[in-house]
């Protein structure tokens, strides 16, 4: 079986009508979804999903700003998934991050980066379980 990552177009991303094209790059690059779906989380389910910062300045901000609009989370399939998906968001800060890299692209701070992506195997399978249901992953 190969890998899987999670990732999460974010609301500064939907907001500003860039979903598609980050889609388009994740097929171009090789990834195959394996689940999908645009959901709008609470504050609460925002700050459960994202309770490993709980004790980070950023934390209140965060949660915020994800709870803010629409989302849209999927799990993706791929030989080597976290580190290939690391690989073509880019740099946190869009300044660093490398040109054809989606953060590059679409992100416009540090803060609304466009795009979340797994950072290990181990946060993939959490991150993808805390969205989608065995029977929602193919």
């Amino acid at each position: 079986m190969t890998d899987r990552t999670f990732t999460m177009i974010k609301p500064d991303a939907t907001q500003n009508g860039h979903t598609g094209g980050i889609l388009e790059m994740i097929n171009a690059a090789g990834f195959r979804i394996v689940a999908m779906k645009m959901t709008h989380l609470s504050e609460a389910k925002a700050g459960e999903f994202y309770a490993i910062h709980k004790e980070r300045p950023f934390y209140g901000e965060l949660v915020e700003f994800m709870s803010r609009g629409p989302i849209t989370a999927a799990i993706l399939e791929k030989e080597n998934a976290v580190e290939d998906f690391r690989k073509l968001i880019g740099a946190t800060n869009p300044a660093n991050a490398e040109e054809g890299t989606i953060r590059k692209k679409y992100a416009t701070s540090i803060g609304e980066n466009a795009v979340h992506g797994s950072d290990s195997d181990e946060n993939a399978a959490v991150e993808g379980n805390f969205f989608f249901s065995k029977l929602e992953q193919f």
